[in-house]
């Protein structure tokens, strides 16, 4: 059903004009620009979509937009991580960088939540994004460097 959505997203509040059944990916990349969060398989397998309400990364592919009304979401450009991205660059943990700002974003969350996780709980953090550049053993490296 058509409808008015109200959603913050990275700190701003908008008023969305969509289908309730709109994913969220497509609101954000259609109706507010936002292109970091990508689509992949549409299927919650590759985590290019990945975003975070309220703090927990979500697949934004398949979250509808009437699930996120009222909720905080944090796309990959409202990210503030710094030492992050510090860590991602300084380890050259992208490659293509297509399933990056999904992983940044699952990272932010883990260590949110995890100040200083050791090497299983990243790789668990990580399980639901698929690189296909092989860089895994860099990004490892990166988030154990972000931690500490």
């Amino acid at each position: 059903m058509a409808g008015t959505w109200d959603l913050e997203v990275n700190g701003q509040a908008h008023v969305i004009q969509a289908e309730g059944s709109e994913p969220l990916l497509h609101v954000l990349r259609d109706h507010l620009g936002l292109k970091g969060a990508r689509y992949g398989c549409g299927l919650e397998q590759c985590g290019a979509c990945m975003v975070l309400v309220d703090g927990d990364p979500v697949h934004a592919c398949t979250r509808r937009l009437d699930s996120t009304a009222g909720h905080r979401v944090t796309t990959v450009e409202g990210l503030d991580a710094p030492g992050l991205l510090a860590a991602f660059l300084g380890e050259q943990a992208g490659q293509c960088g297509y399933c990056l700002s999904g992983i940044l974003v699952s990272v932010k969350a883990l260590l949110d939540r995890t100040p200083n996780p050791d090497r299983a709980t990243i790789a668990a953090a990580l399980a639901p994004h698929l690189c296909r550049c092989g860089v895994h053993a860099r990004i490892l490296r990166a988030v154990a460097k972000a931690a500490a």
